[in-house]
C-alpha cells in the first residue's frame, strides 16, 4: 500500500492513537481538524468539518487510503447522531471515491452497530456503515471495524470506571451476569494497520475484542481489579430505575441548555444490554491480526492507574 493516508477524528482518543501509529511508520497523513493545530512532522492539517465538502475534497486529495474515525458519541436526539455518524460518514466516502487514486477505505465503527434497536447511537453507527457502503459503491475494498468498549490512555469513558475500581469500588450498571467484551486502543490500532497494510484487504464488517471471547461479567472485572491492585473491590449495584431516572433528567436538562448529553435513556439501554460478546475470528483469519492486551495486562501496564508492587 502507498503511504498517503487521509484521517478524520485525528484529535480524538482513537484517532490520535491512529495518527501516532501512522507517523511512526513514516506515512504522510492529511488530517481533518475543526481548528488550527500546531505543525506535526508528516501531517498536513486540513481545517473543516464533516459537513464541509470543500474541506473533505482537500482532505482526501491524493490519498491512497482513507480512515474515517470521527464520530459522535453524545447527542440529545437521533438527528444529533445521524448528522455526524451517517451524513458525515457518507460525505467522507463520497469524497474519497472521487479522488481518483483511492485504493482502500477503512471505517472505524462500533460493536453497537450490531444492535441498532438499542439506541440512537447504535442506529446511527449501523446506518453509517450502510451509507459508507452505498457511497463507495464497490469501487474499492472497504471495511468497518466494530470494536467493543475501547480503553487505554486518553480514554474518557472507561477511565472513570477504572479509577473508581482502583479506589476500591465498582459501579455495577447492568445485570451481574451481563457479558461485555473490551479492547485496548493499541490493539484496535494494530488491527487497523494490519488491514491497511494487507496486500489484498478484505471487504467486510469485523468485530474486535481483546482475546477474551467469552467476555467479562461484573464479578470477573472486580476479581481482575483485585488481582492487579492487591486490594478488595466492592461491587455497588446501581438500580435500573435510578439509572433510568437520572438519564431522563439529564436528557431534559441537556435539551434545555442546548448541550449534547452522554447519559440518556437510550444509552442506559446500551449499558444494560445483557450480551456484548463478539467474535474475532473473521478479522484474525482475514489479516492475521491478534490482540495482545487483555484487561488484566492492560491495567497492569497503565502507568496512570498503577499496579500494586506484587503484580
Amino acid at each position: 500500500m502507498g503511504r498517503r493516508v487521509a484521517l478524520t477524528g485525528a484529535t480524538g482518543f482513537i484517532g490520535a492513537a491512529l495518527l501516532a501509529a501512522f507517523r511512526a511508520r513514516g506515512w504522510t497523513v492529511r488530517a481533518l481538524t475543526r481548528r488550527p493545530r500546531a505543525p506535526l512532522e508528516g501531517v498536513c492539517w486540513v481545517e473543516g468539518d464533516l459537513s464541509d465538502e470543500t474541506a473533505l475534497t482537500r482532505l482526501v486529495e491524493g490519498a491512497e487510503a482513507v480512515v474515517h474515525c470521527a464520530g459522535a458519541v453524545r447527542g440529545a436526539s437521533q438527528a444529533d447522531f445521524d448528522r455526524v455518524n451517517v451524513a458525515g460518514a457518507a460525505g467522507v466516502a463520497r469524497a474519497a471515491r472521487s479522488n481518483g487514486v483511492l485504493e482502500r477505505y477503512l471505517l472505524v465503527s462500533s460493536l453497537a452497530a450490531r444492535a441498532p434497536h438499542l439506541s440512537w447511537y447504535a442506529r446511527s453507527k449501523r446506518d453509517g456503515e450502510d451509507a459508507t457502503a452505498e457511497a463507495l459503491g464497490g469501487a474499492v475494498p472497504w471495511a468497518a471495524l466494530r470494536p467493543t468498549a475501547v480503553h487505554g490512555p486518553g480514554d474518557r469513558e472507561m477511565r472513570p470506571l477504572f479509577t473508581l475500581m482502583r479506589r476500591g469500588w465498582l459501579p455495577v450498571l447492568g445485570p451481574a451476569d451481563a457479558r461485555v467484551t473490551l479492547l485496548h486502543v493499541d490493539d484496535l490500532v494494530s488491527a487497523a494497520v494490519a488491514w491497511l497494510e494487507h496486500p489484498a484487504p478484505p471487504t467486510g464488517r469485523f468485530e474486535l475484542h481483546d482475546g477474551t471471547p467469552d467476555g467479562y461479567n461484573w464479578p470477573r472485572i472486580a476479581r481482575i481489579g483485585e488481582e492487579v491492585w492487591g486490594r478488595r473491590i466492592r461491587p455497588v449495584r446501581i438500580p435500573a430505575a435510578a439509572l433510568r431516572g437520572a438519564a431522563a433528567v439529564n436528557l431534559a436538562l441537556a435539551r434545555l441548555v442546548g448541550r449534547a448529553p452522554m447519559l440518556t435513556p437510550a444509552k442506559v439501554r446500551e449499558l444494560r444490554h445483557p450480551d456484548w460478546r463478539c467474535d474475532n475470528t473473521a478479522i484474525q483469519r482475514a489479516v492475521g491480526w491478534t490482540p495482545r492486551l487483555d484487561l488484566a495486562t492492560a491495567l497492569r501496564r497503565d502507568p496512570t492507574l498503577g499496579a500494586s508492587k506484587g503484580s
